[in-house]
């Protein structure tokens, strides 16, 4: 072989091992395009899922599929579902359906306000009633019978729910008194009473809307008698004093620092009301947290 021929096998050897690796990773970018594009149609899927999930009292013990879905929970999930009650599994407690495989915290405590669990699938042991005896017979005393009667001993875990138009005075109320409240479980308990030290107390029941996904059909429940919030002297607490409140933020509570140091004691909100960072509904909400 002489050295044309050498060179022109060697030109073509290279041609074909780049042809064939340009193949190869022609094939690697369509499958990865593939699996992008499936990961995108789950994604969005799920999305859809959750962005329409509604919010309403359901007993998982007896829940369809159909009402399932509405709250949210993914087709496989609400499959587990079906499979631990068709194998003689029970809701008991709302803390049995926290096991749900795949469920968050988030979606839990979504959920939990909801979760009614129907006396039929109570343990049997809340039927046994007191006996006295009187010689020979044995009576059995159901006048005060209860079906929650073994969890009302424990009224800080099961707490007797208030009836319709019965109210929580909200400033006064710990968190035993706030369970007691329709839709109401230990974690919006829990962040009603955070929320309102943080504000320095409610003045209006309408400010529990700024909690995340408040159950607003709870807000009936609750008055607000004599409102008397903790003040913030806007004269005398530092920036970083100040923006610990809710309702100022870092930019105004600069612009209230800034002020002071220009223009001297502020006697009123509507002296911020040209500053870009406050708006009316601004000064609204926070005059009655102000002193001067």
């Amino acid at each position: 072989m002489n050295r044309n021929d050498r060179r022109i096998l060697i030109v073509t050897i290279i041609t074909g091992v780049v042809i064939l690796l340009g193949i190869f990773l022609l094939g690697e970018d369509n499958r990865g395009d593939t699996r992008s594009t499936r990961d995108i149609r789950s994604t969005r899927n799920t999305s859809s899922t959750r962005d329409t999930s509604e919010t309403f009292y359901f007993d998982p013990n007896t829940a369809d599929s159909t009402q399932l879905l509405r709250l949210g929970l993914q087709p496989w999930q609400v499959r587990n579902i079906y499979r631990y009650r068709a194998k003689g599994g029970v809701y008991q407690r709302k803390e049995d359906f926290a096991r749900l495989y795949g469920l968050t915290v988030k979606d839990y405590r979504r959920l939990e306000p909801y979760i009614r669990i129907s006396e039929d699938y109570l343990p049997a042991s809340t039927l046994v009633g007191k006996k006295q005896y009187r010689g020979d017979r044995d009576y059995r005393h159901y006048s005060n019978y209860s079906p929650y009667s073994a969890y009302s001993k424990d009224s800080l875990r099961y707490p007797v729910k208030i009836r319709e138009g019965e109210h929580v005075v909200l400033n006064i109320a710990d968190t035993a008194m706030l369970r007691k409240v329709p839709g109401i479980g230990t974690y919006y308990a829990k962040e009603i009473v955070r929320y309102g030290q943080w504000l320095g107390g409610y003045v209006n029941v309408d400010q529990l809307d700024e909690i995340d996904h408040f159950p607003k059909e709870a807000k009936k429940y609750f008055v607000i008698n004599h409102p008397n919030p903790q003040k913030l002297n806007i004269n005398k607490l530092t920036l970083q004093q100040l923006r610990r409140h809710p309702y100022i933020n870092y930019y105004q509570a600069k612009a209230i620092t800034d002020y002071r140091r220009l223009h001297g004691d502020i006697k009123s909100l509507q002296d911020l009301r040209f500053s870009p960072d406050f708006t009316e509904r601004d000064i609204q909400r926070l005059t009655p947290y102000i002193e001067y």
